[in-house]
């Protein structure tokens, strides 16, 4: 029985990416656009409608219209690829059952975020709403059910706090700095990091910070960036927000 355990949380794994890749291309295909603009509704080449009802080729690994064959989205396999890494996330931070259930609801929603904020640097309010108030009642949920309200407390106050840190930032340093899109994601992140203590966050947020310099040092070093560019803060946070929770004990 215990031999059997790993393959089957993994064929589990492996069919929950399966089931959730075409709605997170959907989304990524949806919001992916400048900001101002409507959502995008289809083939930017011919024009042909993606919905869930038509999702492939088009919501499929090709990324590929069933109707001009261009490409639609995000390349082909990589929003996959991101979700099957934050399926391994999901395994490796392991129960308590509401406490995953909390991170993997983020996780669902901060993977389209990651392509939408690399791809038009906006981080949506249709993303980022759910993504922190899901968060936030799914850690509730642990709380009620025996975690106690102690840490959901904790969590609450991180996220507002981290919240307002990256709001405060962004009036001081405008253009400058991280968007208001990056400080409604920033309560989500605070939210999950604050629930396993109060130096949790300031960790996460060091190694975003990092994370952010020695990419950009890497890009100016291969000339794809200049001194006046700027880079989306968004997938710099999630990524320390994940590493931060697979270091903890």
């Amino acid at each position: 029985m215990t031999v059997r355990t790993p393959h089957r949380a993994g064929r589990a794994s492996l069919l929950a990416v399966l089931a959730v890749t075409p709605l997170l291309r959907l989304a990524v295909l949806r919001h992916a656009v400048p900001p101002g603009s409507v959502p995008r509704r289809g083939c930017d080449a011919c024009g042909a409608p993606v919905d869930l009802d038509r999702p492939w080729p088009a919501l499929g690994p090709r990324a590929r219209c069933g109707r001009c064959a261009a490409r639609v989205g995000p390349p082909p396999g990589t929003v996959e690829a991101a979700t099957g890494a934050a399926a391994a996330v999901l395994l490796l931070v392991g129960p308590p059952v509401t406490e995953l259930a909390a991170v993997a609801w983020w996780l669902g929603w901060a993977v389209p975020l990651v392509f939408v904020d690399a791809a038009v640097h906006r981080l949506p309010d249709r993303l980022t709403g759910p993504a922190a108030l899901g968060t936030w009642l799914l850690l509730g949920l642990a709380a009620a059910l025996g975690a106690g309200y102690d840490p959901w407390l904790r969590a609450t106050a991180a996220g507002l706090g981290l919240g307002l840190l990256f709001a405060a930032t962004t009036l001081l340093l405008g253009r400058r700095g991280p968007g208001l899109g990056d400080a409604k994601l920033a309560v989500s992140a605070g939210l999950l990091l604050g629930w396993h203590g109060w130096t949790v966050p300031v960790l996460g947020l060091l190694l975003a910070f990092a994370l952010s310099a020695a990419a950009a040092l890497l890009l100016l070093a291969t000339g794809r960036i200049r001194w006046s560019s700027h880079l989306p803060f968004g997938p710099f946070l999630v990524l320390g927000t994940v590493t931060t929770l697979l270091l903890l004990p």
